[in-house]
């Protein structure tokens, strides 16, 4: 069982979504950090087969550029569905294009964080989360 996580002890169960393997490890570990159960796979098309059958995610933080699907189509797939829209979605990504952020923000993402993703940036989207 995990430890609790947070002053309020709420265990969230975070889907990582990247193609890059390394990548995926990282946040993976940045995650674990904070004590919450991680699910880390390595396609939208996978998140979404895994959604399909686990839909209790309590977030689900996903690289922008991937083959097969994108993060941005995996972010509009979860917001056009009435069993997942309420799931935040956090878009990530090595690229600063104010016009895909904006894009991923207008179409409902929680939030759009540059890679290398930060502690602090995890932190204080949890910090959100938890409210």
């Amino acid at each position: 069982m995990a430890a609790p996580a947070g002053d309020c002890g709420r265990v969230l169960h975070v889907l990582a979504v990247d193609d890059n393997s390394v990548d995926r490890a990282f946040i993976v570990r940045l995650l674990a950090n904070f004590r919450h159960r991680v699910t880390a796979v390595e396609s939208g098309v996978r998140a979404l087969e895994l959604l399909g059958m686990d839909p209790d995610v309590s977030m689900i933080i996903t690289d922008y550029w991937m083959p097969e699907m994108t993060g941005f189509e995996l972010l509009k797939r979860i917001k056009e569905s009435k069993e997942l829209k309420k799931i935040p979605v956090v878009i990530m990504s090595s690229e600063n294009v104010p016009t895909r952020i904006t894009m991923c923000l207008k179409e409902g993402a929680e939030e759009f964080l540059l890679k290398p993703v930060q502690q602090s940036d995890v932190s204080r989207l949890f910090s959100r989360l938890m409210r």
